[in-house]
């Protein structure tokens, strides 16, 4: 009798779940990280919206609805990767910036390494191109509105080298 009295936990079906990854990736590519804490995240929302217990997702299941999404071809980390750098480069994003964001959504160290050196992005010129749509042609000659530049690129994670480029390019 004291177990039909406790309450069976509110587990998510398969399906659902599923339903809620493709939603998700149906908007923008994801890393497998990435869509891992928002589908455990989707749970919580829906269950605060619905003024519910929230659905337990088990490791067991979400394993398997990741694994069913990269299977057939939804979930790929190496496109993510590709793209995010992309997409990244033309906001004028640099570099060391790129690679802090691809981290922070879970794609591991090797894999950022492997996709930077693939990319066809030249990052000396995304940053003559933003420091230039920032600052104007020809670009500043005195020291201190030299570091104004210097300090803008920085702020967007280009390496020191890439800035350097833009001020030796700019001289010549």
């Amino acid at each position: 009798m004291s177990e039909q009295s406790q309450p069976q936990p509110n587990i998510v079906s398969f399906s659902r779940l599923l339903d809620r990854a493709m939603r998700i990736l149906g908007q923008r590519d994801h890393s497998r990280a990435e869509l891992a804490r928002k589908l455990q995240q989707s749970a919580q929302r829906a269950a605060w919206a619905q003024q519910k217990e929230p659905e337990i997702v088990t490791e067991e299941l979400l394993e398997k609805v990741l694994n069913w999404c990269q299977e057939n071809g939804w979930l790929n980390d190496a496109r993510f990767t590709e793209r995010f750098i992309q997409s990244r480069s033309r906001k004028g994003f640099g570099s060391q910036r790129v690679r802090l964001e691809l981290a922070q959504k879970g794609i591991d160290r090797e894999a950022i390494d492997i996709a930077m050196e693939e990319t066809e992005v030249d990052w000396s010129a995304c940053a003559a191109q933003l420091a230039e749509r920032k600052f104007g042609h020809p670009l500043p000659k005195e020291w201190k509105e030299k570091a104004k530049v210097l300090r803008y690129l920085q702020s967007k994670g280009f390496m020191s080298e890439d800035i350097q480029s833009v001020f030796r390019n700019f001289d010549d």
